[in-house]
């Protein structure tokens, strides 16, 4: 149900949004760990891009465009669909903290494929050299986002262009070519090879990587309100992007398996593998353009983790305002940048580097306890953000938003129930190991996960435990919703205001 807004806040066409949109899910360095689920990548693509990555980002939408809502993403949906500050905490902590895991898997993939480009196979195997790479990587990448995003807009456009979208259009075109030609696969192509053996519970822990290649999309919501015709536009885009991401997904995972053998694929630096299997196959000498394309990717990536760098940290920042988080945590530098937050999230990537390299040893354990436990921490905050939204729908009807999931209640429920259906699967599916790791491999995979996400949970409730110390030290003023304002504006029904984020009290002095 639209709201009649100023049509000059709609700036974002349908394209323009959904540009906005694919950029924040769709990466390449993924594509091999999709290739070792071989064929069953078709289920898994459909099944997580369905019922997960549809559902979340309706959900997502609806939650964005409630009048009031609209500022703080998932911090500030939970928090006023739950009515509690210290669960929209928790929503964004865990959205926050899961990236400082994804910057290992990121850096992971850059060191794997710089490893091949230099023919320096010891920065990848060995532990001390992959710890060292990744503090190397995600160190410069952090310093350069000190100046702003100003300076680093235009790299994040042009890594997304030249490293995802040129180098996938040269990399089907070769699979496509490569397998025209009727030239040996390594993966069998039949209907029972299509779905993953459900005896073998195994062969399902690899869902979790799918679930993390769509999981973001909630950020690209807060924009519906931006969107012109949102009602229409916005399930198109979604509609869209999610036919997309299933093809391209799926086809980059069936490329990959059907050249590389699954005894000798990396999943850093499979891509690598990958592309040169396929330009020597047409001619050996095009060494030059294999490392051309391989570090555009490399490139686009980098573009990706400086987006990232920032990004999520504003959340937190967010949060610091209401007296969640240690005050001195609002410090910001004269261009914006929130520099203690990034201190700690850098301690933070330091720390997970030492325990995912040192602990899981060379080899594809480190990368596979990142990506599942990225996912983990990331699925924590999908149920926070799914229970606010069951509440939303129920308890807070008389909300006035400006989009709302297609089929009314039912079509609210049904989105609802599939999203968080499978996101428990996703859950429980990530702590059994890979079929694909050995017995020993696979009992480490399985310690390292289990007590890095202990750790992870136990954190927020940590850091919350002493907020009336940060309140009562805090030389800034301290923000609250005004819950009881809002219940009274639903009773009454009436819409909640525009402003009502901005509703504070202000803690006293000290």
């Amino acid at each position: 149900m639209s709201s009649k807004k100023n049509s000059t806040t709609k700036v974002l066409t349908l394209f323009g949004f959904f540009a906005l949109t694919a950029s924040m899910v769709m990466t390449v360095y993924e594509y091999p760990s999709f290739a070792t689920s071989k064929l069953a990548a078709v289920f898994f693509t459909i099944l997580g891009g369905v019922f997960w990555f549809l559902p979340t980002a309706l959900v997502s939408a609806e939650m964005a465009s409630v009048k009031g809502w609209e500022d703080g993403g998932v911090f500030g949906w939970v928090s006023h669909s739950l009515r509690s500050e210290k669960l929209g905490f928790f929503a964004v902590f865990f959205q926050w903290f899961q990236i400082t895991v994804g910057f290992v898997t990121m850096s992971y993939f850059i060191i794997g494929i710089l490893s091949y480009v230099f023919n320096w196979p010891a920065l990848n195997n060995n532990p001390l050299f992959k710890f060292l790479g990744v503090l190397i990587v995600f160190g410069t990448i952090t310093l350069l986002q000190l100046g702003g995003t100003k300076y680093t807009a235009k790299i994040a456009q042009w890594g997304f262009v030249g490293g995802i979208i040129i180098t996938s259009i040269v990399f089907f075109g070769l699979a496509i070519t490569y397998l025209a030609q009727g030239n040996p696969v390594q993966i069998s192509f039949s209907w029972h090879a299509l779905f993953p053996n459900f005896h073998n519970a195994g062969t399902l822990t690899i869902f979790a990587t799918f679930i993390l290649a769509f999981t973001g999309v909630e950020a690209s919501a807060s924009h519906v309100n931006e969107l012109q015709n949102a009602e229409k536009n916005y399930p198109l885009a979604i509609i869209m992007l999610v036919v997309l991401a299933i093809v391209l997904d799926a086809a980059g995972g069936l490329s990959v398996a059907a050249v590389i053998p699954q005894k000798t694929l990396s999943l850093n630096g499979g891509i690598y593998q990958t592309f040169k299997t396929l330009l020597f196959h047409f001619n050996p000498h095009l060494t030059w353009l294999l490392d051309i394309l391989v570090l555009m990717i490399v490139f686009g990536v980098v573009a990706e983790i400086g987006s990232w760098v920032v990004g999520p940290s504003r959340g937190i920042q967010v949060a610091t305002e209401y007296g969640l988080l240690p005050q001195q945590l609002r410090k910001k530098n004269k261009h914006g940048v929130p520099v203690v937050i990034l201190a700690v999230q850098a301690v933070m990537v330091t720390i997970w580097d030492a325990i995912l390299t040192f602990g899981g040893g060379k080899g594809n354990i480190s990368f596979l306890v990142a990506t599942t436990l990225t996912t983990l921490l990331y699925l924590v905050c999908y149920f926070c953000m799914y229970i606010a939204y069951f509440v939303l729908i129920f308890k807070h009807k008389k909300a006035q938003r400006t989009y709302n999931v297609p089929g009314g209640t039912i079509g609210k429920v049904i989105c609802g129930v599939c999203g968080t259906l499978t996101s428990i699967f996703a859950f429980v599916v990530s702590f059994i190991p890979s079929s694909a790791l050995p017995g020993k491999e696979a009992k480490t995979f399985q310690i390292i996960l289990v007590i890095c996400f202990i750790i992870a949970l136990i954190i927020p409730f940590i850091l919350t435990a002493f907020q009336k110390q940060y309140i009562k030290n805090s030389k800034y003023e301290i923000k609250h919703f005004d819950f009881a304002e809002e219940d009274a504006e639903e009773d009454t029904g009436t819409c909640v205001e525009d402003n009502i984020h901005h509703n504070m009290h202000a803690s006293p002095s000290h």
